[in-house]
């Protein structure tokens, strides 16, 4: 029955999304969502000059675009920020509390699914995280003969083409580790007679596991297969939705020779990370040029970001620059990430913006772009950012909602709002004026904390009425 209502909805959306592109003027955009996985704001240059981490394609694509400098992974873990990106809500409506955690509903509305009805050729390459890849073998963190329950993979939510797995692998030689395993990671395994399985695996849109081209560079081994997705669809003449979602520098961290000398001076943990990101942004760079040389790269929406904040910043080698802690936290250092957008025919090159942008604005940004409502009456918790890119809008009006276990964020364009106990007692930041969060304000201002915990709390019981199923 839920799938009936699934279907017919977007049917609805056909006809809209039809009548919108008749009426339009300008032609459908392509869109590309790209996010690194546990990069730091700190990491990328053109972020944090200080930063010891190669990025020039980054820094280029930024200084092509639009800069965000405050965009927010809406979880400070990858998973539920995930299902952000392709629902423009908040994981807590359907379930996807933490990393591992829950699986993308069959009910939810994707991007994907929205847009290849319509014309769009879609495709899902690198880490998914939204549930497993298999119900028949053991595979990655869930996967295993019999699990029914998590299973739903990117194929079944839409995606036409899949190069996936269900969760992290080394970043050099993504089959492989060392038969002594470390957490962090490793230099690079020149002997493979020393190295074992490392248990997770790349899955086709078919269910199939794919064995071919997986050595070396990981992020190479996934953009070897975007690239020609989108090449094709620029000769077929079709709009195309690519979705590329890099393991680097998630761990295990491991570079290759090449990147590893890059960053010789320092340990190796240090250089492994450095190098893996060094080795993404490399292929970001292809990906730029390979849209440059099929003739859209005017027309095509790049997005860049990560899923949510450094992990461990002053323990481990990723960076949240001046930010207040990082992954798992809801202060600063772990939501707050590198966020750019290029996309010549509507963004100017070299703008910043200080708006508040969360990765819930993606899916309505992208229909507004396509002239499409949002045909249905179930909430979404992000916005549409196209009057920012205009200049028009400056200031947020709907705050940014967080919970992550016992934490709680409410954020505006000015104050933040956090609690680390569901809400027991509370802390209050100005981020206008002290984006670090150092000096915490609630007692000086205890009319702001009532008028912000009452928003929060309404926002929270929005939430559960849809994760209990109400917008089904």
């Amino acid at each position: 029955m839920k799938r009936n209502r699934r279907c017919g909805f977007l049917i609805m959306v056909a006809a809209s999304l039809l009548t919108g592109m008749v009426q339009g003027e300008q032609p459908r955009p392509n869109i590309i969502l790209m996010m690194a996985d546990d990069l730091g704001w700190g990491d990328v240059h053109c972020f944090n000059p200080e930063s010891p981490i190669k990025t020039p394609q980054l820094d280029a694509m930024a200084a092509a675009g639009l800069q965000f400098n405050r965009f927010y992974s809406s979880s400070p873990v990858c998973s539920p920020t995930r299902g952000s990106c392709l629902t423009g809500r908040h994981p807590f409506r359907y379930g996807i509390y933490f990393a591992n955690k829950g699986h993308l509903q069959s009910e939810e509305l994707t991007l994907p699914e929205l847009l290849n009805e319509h014309g769009y050729a879609t495709g899902h390459f690198g880490k998914w995280h939204l549930g497993t890849m298999t119900t028949e073998m053991k595979d990655a963190n869930r996967g295993k003969p019999g699990n029914t329950k998590e299973f739903s993979p990117p194929w079944k939510n839409g995606f036409e083409v899949c190069f996936s797995t269900e969760s992290k692998v080394p970043t050099w030689d993504p089959m492989w580790k060392p038969l002594k395993d470390h957490h962090n990671g490793w230099d690079y395994i020149a002997d493979k007679s020393t190295a074992v399985a490392y248990g997770t695996h790349y899955w086709n849109e078919k269910g199939e596991v794919v064995r071919d081209n997986l050595e070396g560079c990981d992020s190479r081994v996934l953009m070897d297969r975007a690239v020609p997705f989108i090449e094709q669809a620029a000769k077929n003449g079709a709009p195309f939705f690519a979705v590329i979602w890099f393991h680097a520098p998630h761990l295990p961290v491991v570079a290759g020779p090449e990147y590893a000398a890059m960053y010789s001076q320092y340990d190796s943990y240090q250089r492994n990370y450095y190098g893996c990101v060094t080795a993404m942004d490399e292929q970001v760079g292809r990906l730029r040029k390979t849209l440059q040389e099929a003739a859209v790269a005017e027309n095509t929406m790049l997005w860049f970001g990560s899923d949510n904040g450094a992990l461990s910043p002053g323990r481990a080698p990723g960076s949240a620059g001046h930010f207040r802690d990082g992954k798992r936290s809801l202060h600063e250092g772990g939501v707050r990430v590198s966020g750019i957008l290029e996309w010549p025919a509507r963004v100017k090159a070299g703008t910043k913006t200080e708006f508040p942008a969360v990765t819930s604005d993606y899916l309505p940004t992208i229909l507004d772009a396509l002239k499409v409502e949002y045909a249905s009456q179930r909430p979404l918790d992000g916005i549409s950012l196209l009057p920012v890119l205009a200049g028009t809008l400056t200031e947020r009006q709907q705050p940014i909602g967080f919970e992550s276990q016992s934490q709680l964020a409410w954020t505006t364009q000015q104050y933040k709002l956090y609690s680390k106990n569901a809400g027991k007692t509370w802390e209050l930041y100005d981020l206008l004026n002290d984006p670090s969060e150092k000096k915490d304000i609630a007692s000086a201002h205890p009319e702001k904390v009532a008028e912000m915990s009452k928003q929060l709390a309404a926002w929270r019981e929005s939430c559960t009425r849809s994760d209990q199923g109400g917008d089904y």
